[in-house]
């Protein structure tokens, strides 16, 4: 009798971790894109999106090769750095001068990219 106690009460306790460890890890895994940003944030998050998605597109339609695509997605992960960084500096936020500095760096991506689709 004991013994089935124990386990009764091993089987229970076992049950709660599992669940407060399944809550826990539920909550990690929420879209940090989910969370309202600060709106120039949320500016050259979404293009950085769209580029990608062309970017991905492309690959897909045999637009663009392997080689270009690499080439592609690092230059906006060179984008993404620097934004993090600006943000980091800025609690989060980005200034208008580094809003500019970003999206001229996207606009470069973005001519380029069109035109590797559009040859």
């Amino acid at each position: 009798m004991k013994n089935l106690m124990t386990s009764r009460f091993s089987l229970i306790a076992f049950g709660m971790v599992a669940a407060l460890a399944s809550a826990g890890a539920m909550a990690q895994a929420t879209n940090p894109q989910d969370i309202p940003g600060h709106p120039r944030v949320s500016e050259v998050n979404q293009r950085l999106e769209n580029q990608q998605d062309r970017i991905q597109a492309g690959v897909a339609d045999g637009q663009l090769n392997a080689k270009q695509a690499a080439r592609d997605e690092k230059q906006d992960a060179n984008i993404a750095a620097r934004e993090s960084r600006d943000e980091a500096q800025h609690g989060g936020h980005l200034t208008k001068q580094e809003q500019k500095n970003l999206n001229k760096s996207l606009n470069k991506d973005s001519k380029r990219i069109h035109k590797q689709r559009t040859n």
